[in-house]
């Protein structure tokens, strides 16, 4: 029975020193209470100015969400660390400090791709190199761009398929833009035929690229002859057009084939054929019907009656 009273005493002193501790902290407890519901308002009302201030400067909206959420955050912290400073829980900020600090190591370990994606992504939305509807070519994908978000990059490839490329990969690696000056060049290979007049050639080929839908009218059309092949003379037909998708690219590159080819037609120029030239002789230019007759034996003469 002594030892019961003892514990009850034990109990009763602790909780009456409990309640004068609770006492005499009431004034820094409201305080603090006070400090965090002022936080919250606070930490939202930064979060609206930030989401109207941003659009100003920066056109991405992953971004701004991003720079918007982390305002919040980061007020909200501000403001519980004050309210524990207030509470003279100084020792509890810093173990909270030293376990956030340990807790995004480990986490950085973890989840050092999904970092990297999301550093390569704020990146990328910050310098701009490419936006929505943009033609590029990246870890050897080639479409449009639909989508830009902090860990990957939607690329709508020409036959089709929605290819999720992270954004690391394609911060890291080599990226063509198609689009980003609006204009591409068309290349045009062809054949001439070793008999033609080639300056003829050229100007034919010339005036029939000219006038195709979409193309730069600053810029020149340009066919230059390239080599001796083994049944024409190569030449490459050069023009540039405007670009926003690949079907502008496609089209114009089909309308001159077709205007080249009608044009070489009207003027009785023909796209030869694969031709081979059997040449028999060993220093060259001797035909088959000569070397025949060389290797032809003579005939016996005929013997005499005696």
């Amino acid at each position: 029975m002594l030892e019961i009273n003892r514990y009850l005493n034990l109990m009763v002193a602790k909780i009456d020193s409990w309640l004068k501790q609770l006492v005499l902290m009431l004034p820094n407890l409201i305080i603090a209470l006070i400090v965090l519901v002022a936080t919250f308002f606070v930490a939202r009302l930064i979060q609206r100015t930030t989401e109207k201030v941003l659009p100003r400067f920066s056109h991405s909206l992953a971004l701004n969400n991003l720079i918007a959420s982390l305002a919040y955050t980061a007020s909200l912290l501000i403001g519980f660390f004050f309210a524990l400073d207030i509470l003279e829980l100084d020792k509890t900020v810093t173990s909270l400090l030293a376990g956030v600090g340990i807790i995004g190591l480990a986490l950085g370990f973890a989840f050092q791709d999904i970092a990297a994606n999301f550093i390569s992504g704020v990146i990328i939305a910050v310098r701009k190199p490419f936006g929505v509807g943009d033609v590029i070519e990246s870890n050897d994908y080639f479409g449009t761009i639909e989508r830009i978000n902090l860990r990957t990059i939607d690329i709508r490839q020409v036959t089709g398929e929605l290819v999720k490329v992270p954004n690391r990969k394609v911060f890291e690696n080599v990226m063509v833009v198609f689009t980003h000056y609006g204009i591409r060049r068309v290349d045009v290979t062809l054949g001439i035929s070793y008999g033609e007049d080639l300056e003829r050639a050229q100007q034919v080929i010339k005036e029939a690229v000219i006038g195709i839908k979409g193309q730069v009218e600053t810029k020149d059309v340009e066919v230059v002859y390239e080599e001796f092949g083994d049944s024409s003379i190569n030449c490459k037909v050069r023009f540039w057009v405007h670009y926003n998708r690949q079907f502008d690219y496609v089209f114009a590159r089909s309308e001159a084939i077709i205007k080249i080819k009608k044009a070489l037609d009207a003027n009785n120029m023909a796209i030869p054929f694969p031709i081979r030239t059997l040449d028999f002789g060993i220093q060259g230019g001797v035909n088959l019907s000569d070397q025949l007759s060389v290797l032809k034996p003579e005939a016996p003469e005929e013997k005499k009656e005696s």
